[in-house]
């Protein structure tokens, strides 16, 4: 029987959605519990316009943008402030297009309180960085300023990382993305979140050593590492996250290519979904329990491209324990296909208390 020591999943991870007004203005959440976000990704579901992606540890205004290789971006009417249960706007179009429906998905780290790992006194790691961790739901946001030497940092999970996202925040770089569930890390394989490239493989400027419960690597197999992951003097990033019985879920299936089926067993009730196909080239997709309130959930955004949404198809359903698709897209479920999905929780399937979840 499935059981979670997170029995309400809004305390670390909420949905906002909401029409633009193009006017200074809070949004604040509709959860079980407030939440004040660390992490808050925002993306005009009725428009083509980026997604923008504001934290705590590089503090507000600045952004960062999944759809491309942008540097960050500083503009004073984008995110303002993090509340206590929500977050201020400015007039920005991207985050507060008039008339237009938006949607900002939330993670809470650690109410933007960094930890400073000095690794010659810690002995943790080889290089310095900064990290602010939820360690009971599995998300820290790890900062540190580059050397383009090969090296090992704190994330502060205090468990081993399923996923890591890392990006060069002063350059025109890209978003590198490794995880167990899609290859082989330490083989060097990689993901790239700003297009729609299969699994590949570079083991001399990426990453040849699994992350563990402490630190994780950037560089490869020789003593340098690519500029996106770290470079000389550069400002970096990453987003670390490790999965939580009950609450959230990093994994892999291959998709069987019929209408009835395949299920993908999570243990929880998803509210968002992040899928990719590894195996070939299709575009990164989320879908979330706000914009489709009911099954069948066909809302897809793509975090790769600026697109408006995509509700041509339906796609999948979420379910109790999980999540089951109903089409045969190949970004999705492709006879033999293989994909990584991350997914987060609306309500674990049974609580710490035995309660069990309804469905749908």
């Amino acid at each position: 029987m499935a059981y979670s020591t997170i029995d309400d999943p809004s305390a670390h991870f909420q949905t906002a959605f909401y029409t633009g007004n193009a006017t200074q203005r809070n949004i604040t959440n509709d959860g079980n519990s407030d939440l004040q976000p660390d992490w808050v990704w925002i993306k005009c579901v009725s428009a083509v316009e980026s997604h923008m992606w504001y934290d705590s540890s590089r503090g507000v205004t600045k952004d960062l943008r999944s759809g491309g290789t942008a540097a960050e971006n500083t503009n004073a009417q984008g995110l303002q402030a993090f509340n206590s249960d929500g977050f201020q706007l400015g007039t920005l179009q991207n985050v507060n297009f008039d008339t237009k429906t938006l949607v900002a998905w939330q993670w809470k780290a650690n109410g933007g309180t960094l930890t400073t790992n000095d690794a010659s006194a810690t002995s943790v790691g080889t290089h310095d960085s900064q990290y602010q961790a939820n360690t009971t739901a599995g998300f820290s946001i790890v900062t540190w300023t580059g050397n383009a030497e090969q090296e090992t940092l704190a994330h502060g999970l205090g468990a081993t990382p399923d996923m890591i996202w890392i990006k060069n925040r002063a350059d025109s770089e890209g978003w590198w993305v490794g995880s167990a569930s899609a290859g082989s890390i330490s083989g060097g394989k990689y993901l790239l979140l700003h297009n729609d490239n299969a699994l590949a493989t570079n083991s001399t400027s990426f990453v040849n050593q699994d992350p563990t419960s402490t630190v994780f690597r950037v560089g490869g197999s020789n003593s340098t590492a690519d500029n996106a992951i770290n470079g000389n003097s550069d400002n970096m990033i990453a987003y670390c996250f490790t999965s939580i019985k009950g609450y959230s879920k990093i994994g892999s299936y291959t998709g069987n290519g019929r209408s009835d089926g395949a299920f993908v067993y999570t243990g929880f009730k998803p509210a968002w979904l992040l899928i990719k196909r590894t195996d070939s080239s299709t575009s990164w997709r989320v879908f979330d329990s706000k914009r489709d309130t009911h099954n069948v959930v066909k809302s897809r955004l793509f975090p790769d491209v600026t697109d408006a949404a995509n509700t041509s198809q339906n796609t999948l359903d979420f379910l109790s324990n999980g999540f089951r698709f109903v089409s045969t897209n190949s970004g999705s479920n492709a006879s033999g296909g293989t994909y990584l999905y991350m997914a987060f929780a609306e309500h674990p399937f049974v609580s710490s208390g035995g309660v069990p979840v309804t469905a749908r």
